[in-house]
């Protein structure tokens, strides 16, 4: 388990406490999504859910939902006192860690955000995203980490782009005209970068440690969410619920 992920679970553990929750009865449930509970039926077909790549884990704690994107999924059930009290050492555990936070901090309303957007939303946010960049970061050099293929195509024609992926099939293609690069050449594109873009799911496959750095990054998803919130990251994530 990382550093990180030991100041989350410590930091969660404290305002469960401070709010009573632990010691309560607590359900958290976290399964694997559909692709169309997940995102709805957008008209593109090239989200990585689409190709079966990953899944979306949802927690649910009382009236509220979390999610966490995973290659690693299955069902967990169990008190929050439980479920802090096991370190996240794993992808799996990670993300139903991650899962659970954003579902305690949205039922705190701590923070907002942590349900996939559906349907057409998903290029809608892609269109608020492009904009906004230029307009805070003029025509930045942008290295973004996860294909996510609507900001992939709204940013490409903008702003120099280098995108990272870890999923075989993409690597070596081109997508948009960018092409596809691997942990290979991962330093050297970050090196490179006046600002990145990075998914969440760096968070649950434990990678973003490799991506705070003394320059700009804007994490984008659901997974995300609580995360940010505790640890004060930006996030980009208009259309979720």
């Amino acid at each position: 388990m990382s550093a990180l992920h030991e100041i989350l679970r410590q930091r969660l553990t404290a305002i469960c406490r401070k709010e009573g929750l632990l010691g309560e009865t607590v359900r958290v449930c976290a399964t694997p999504l559909s692709t169309e509970e997940a995102i709805g039926t957008p008209e593109d077909k090239d989200f990585p859910l689409q190709k079966g790549k990953e899944r979306l884990l949802q927690a649910t704690f009382r009236d509220a939902r979390g999610q966490a994107f995973t290659d690693h999924y299955g069902n967990y059930e169990g008190t929050l006192e439980s479920l802090l009290a096991t370190p996240p050492a794993n992808t799996f555990r990670r993300a139903v860690f991650v899962a659970a936070l954003n579902a305690v901090l949205k039922h705190l309303e701590l923070i907002g955000n942590t349900v996939h957007c559906r349907d057409e939303d998903l290029r809608a946010c892609a269109s608020e995203l492009a904009p906004q960049l230029r307009e805070r970061f003029g025509a930045v050099k942008i290295t973004q980490v996860g294909f996510q293929p609507r900001m992939v195509e709204a940013l490409a024609p903008l702003f120099p782009l280098r995108l990272l992926d870890l999923d075989p099939d993409n690597l070596g293609h081109t997508k948009f005209g960018v092409p596809v690069e691997g942990p290979e050449t991962a330093s050297d594109a970050v090196a490179w970068a006046e600002l990145l873009l990075v998914t969440g799911t760096t968070l649950v496959n434990d990678t973003i440690g490799d991506f705070l750095l003394d320059k700009p990054v804007l994490f984008y998803g659901t997974t995300i969410a609580g995360a940010a919130h505790l640890m004060g990251w930006e996030r980009f994530c208009p259309k979720s619920s």
